[in-house]
Order: structure tokens, then C-alpha cells, then sequence
């Protein structure tokens, strides 16, 4: 279960960022949802999801910590990740919740992907790719009409 919640962690990363970037220390509060608009919430919007959802499924103890973390990551400005600390407290209550880790799966969207495996002295791999020359005195020809 480790390496699942490292990739979901990797996952969610960029839309915890994007919610403290847009909410800021009002990252778990309902003030200034309706200021958003559509392309921001749907990066910070499910970054606050998964925020909540979290709160939610925490004790005394977790919430105090996730909210030392979520006004901390607001403070922080400038160089460096400002979201780093609130990913690692929710990090630790994924690990300690393998359920709420399933929950916040459901709620990332699906990662699509290609695997290309290339090999030669010159390969070339590409997920789409139009028109690709590898060697030496290749010629390429106009397809005819």
C-alpha cells in the first residue's frame, strides 16, 4: 500500500497546491467558494475536496495538524513548495486509512497513459507522433495524392 499512496500523493499534488494557492488559509472553510471561477475550481476546488474529505475522517489530534499545516502552507510565500507540509499530513492519513485512501482515489480523475518501450541506437518513442526519421540519409517522400 505504500507505493499506492506515493503515486496518489504524486497525483494529487498539483490540485492541494492550486487550493492553497486559491484559498489559502481558507482551505477548509466554505468562505469565497463562489469567487472561483470554473478553471480554478477544477484544479483548487478538488484539491479542497480532498482536503475535506480528509478533515472529515480525522480525529482531534489529525484536525489540529492538518490545520497547522493548511495555514502554515497559506503563510508560506515565495520559493519552495508551500503545499508540501499539508501533503505530508495527508499523506500520514492516508497511510494510517487505507479507506479514506480509496475515497481520495475516486475523487482524482483517472490518469490515462501509454506505455513505449524503445530500444536501438536511435530510437524515438513518442505517445502520438506524425512524421519520425532516425539514421542516417533517411528521404522523405510527400505522400502522393
Amino acid at each position: 500500500m505504500s507505493a499506492e499512496i506515493v503515486q496518489l500523493m504524486e497525483q494529487a499534488g498539483p490540485f492541494l497546491s492550486a487550493a492553497v494557492a486559491a484559498y489559502g488559509a481558507g482551505i477548509l472553510s466554505r468562505a469565497g467558494e463562489a469567487t472561483l471561477d470554473a478553471a480554478v475550481e477544477d484544479t483548487a476546488g478538488l484539491g479542497r475536496r480532498i482536503v475535506r474529505l480528509v478533515w472529515r475522517r480525522r480525529d482531534g489530534d489529525g484536525r489540529a495538524a492538518l490545520a497547522r499545516a493548511a495555514s502554515k502552507a497559506a503563510d508560506e510565500s515565495g520559493g519552495g513548495d508551500a503545499a508540501d507540509g499539508l501533503r505530508r499530513e495527508i499523506e500520514r492519513a492516508l497511510r494510517e486509512d487505507p479507506l479514506l485512501a480509496r475515497e481520495v482515489a475516486a475523487l482524482l480523475p483517472t490518469q490515462r497513459g501509454a506505455t513505449v518501450n524503445i530500444s536501438g541506437a536511435r530510437p524515438i518513442g513518442a505517445q502520438h507522433i506524425g512524421i519520425a526519421v532516425s539514421g542516417d540519409n533517411a528521404t522523405i517522400h510527400p505522400p502522393k495524392p
